[in-house]
């Protein structure tokens, strides 16, 4: 009984294997799609405006962060 059980397991094994390859290679072919997408300037975190902000928000913070852990001596 225990080695039917191996052989089940097995033969079981590889009907899955060989279903999932088909699946697999069913998805093989890719889909011919052109997609132009202008705008005028880009989105906004493309601009250079944007990330000189988050860089000075970036400084400011960590200047703070820096100068708020000096040991303080009361």
């Amino acid at each position: 009984m225990n080695q039917l059980s191996k052989f089940g397991r097995s033969i079981s094994f590889v009907i899955l294997t060989l279903l999932s390859t088909f699946v697999t290679f069913a998805q093989d072919e890719t889909p011919s799609l052109d997609v132009n997408i202008t705008t005028n300037g880009g989105a906004f975190y493309t601009q250079i405006w944007f990330w000189v902000i988050i860089g000075l928000v970036f400084i400011l913070l960590l200047v703070a962060l820096l100068r708020g852990s000096g040991g303080k001596k009361d």
